[in-house]
């Protein structure tokens, strides 16, 4: 089973960048789907964005099209998320998740990184 670690949450003002990284190990890094999904406090956790294992098809939820952007980086096993223009309802915890395939990339299932909390202020 593949494990998950988030970084580069924090704190930023609204319009600013972030940038997140998941660092993947334990399992063939390559032959995973990978996305990002969030939770804010009260909500259920949603999809943000998701890349292919060959990094050539990337998916994004409608709320961050445009402003946000995901790729991977096979030679380090790791998966980003650039994120610019933030805005306060982006704040929320982000989590990292594995699926073995893009199929149902939007549903929250698979495998899960500890999460790493994004705060907009504004």
């Amino acid at each position: 089973q593949v494990q998950l670690v988030e970084s580069g949450g924090g704190l930023v003002q609204a319009g600013g960048s972030l940038r997140l990284s998941c660092a993947a190990s334990g399992h063939t890094f390559s032959s995973y789907a990978m996305g990002w999904f969030r939770q804010a406090p009260g909500k259920e956790r949603e999809f943000v964005a998701a890349i292919s294992w060959s990094g050539g098809s990337t998916y994004y939820a409608d709320s961050v099209k445009g402003r946000f952007t995901i790729s991977r980086d096979g030679a380090k096993n790791t998966v980003y998320l650039q994120m610019n223009s933030l805005k306060s309802e982006d704040t929320a915890v982000y989590y990292c998740n594995a699926k073995a395939s893009l199929s149902h990339y939007e549903l929250p299932f698979g495998s899960w990184g500890q999460g790493t909390q994004v705060t907009v202020s504004s």
